[in-house]
């Protein structure tokens, strides 16, 4: 089946530097929104508490979600079409150490405004977590064709807003997001290495 990605204009090969600044700018773009809605907003943060039970929850949940992925784009084609356009995109320019910057910067700055300040914006209830799951999966949008991909995205925004609504806690989000993207990035750029050593 051809990929339908292939010829798509919207698609043009970023450098590291380029990833590398579009995810820090990126980063603080959401920041310096969130610190003006808390300014301006008459609500408090979403607590960041440094708890072992919380952090394990967290690194599970992150384990879980990175394993939901892996299973979800053996079995999805289109997903999986979605994602390696995503990926091949942000992750292939970047080398190891950079990695780290995939999940940390994401991770904090996401978590920070999607689930730090939204949830409490608009009331810890079942329509917060689906509106800024709604925004966090629109965030992930860089091709109208990325539906799937976007819409994985948009669950799993529910997911950790739910996480955060359940712990009442920013840290378990955080780390699981942050943990999601580092690993998924090594296993991404792995398999991307062990494909080009056998052909």
């Amino acid at each position: 089946m051809p990929d339908p990605f292939s010829d798509d204009p919207e698609f043009s090969a970023l450098s590291r530097t380029q990833v590398l600044i579009a995810m820090g700018i990126t980063a603080v773009i959401l920041l310096v929104v969130s610190k003006l809605w808390l300014y301006f907003g008459a609500m408090s943060l979403l607590p960041v508490r440094w708890t072992l039970t919380d952090l394990a929850i967290g690194v599970g949940l992150g384990l879980g979600i990175t394993a939901a992925s892996s299973l979800l784009y053996q079995v999805w084609e289109a997903y999986r079409q979605s994602a390696d356009y995503y990926l091949d995109m942000v992750l292939k320019p970047l080398v190891l150490p950079d990695l780290l910057w995939l999940g940390l910067l994401p991770g904090l700055s996401e978590e920070l405004l999607f689930r730090g300040v939204m949830l409490p914006a608009f009331g810890y209830d079942t329509t917060a977590i689906l509106f800024s799951s709604l925004c966090f999966g629109v965030l992930h949008l860089s091709s109208w064709r990325q539906w799937p991909y976007v819409l994985w995205a948009t669950i799993i925004g529910g997911v950790l807003g739910v996480s955060a609504v359940w712990t009442n806690n920013l840290l378990v989000p955080m780390t699981a997001h942050v943990l999601t993207n580092f690993v998924s990035g090594c296993w991404w750029k792995w398999d991307a290495y062990r494909k080009a050593k056998q052909g």
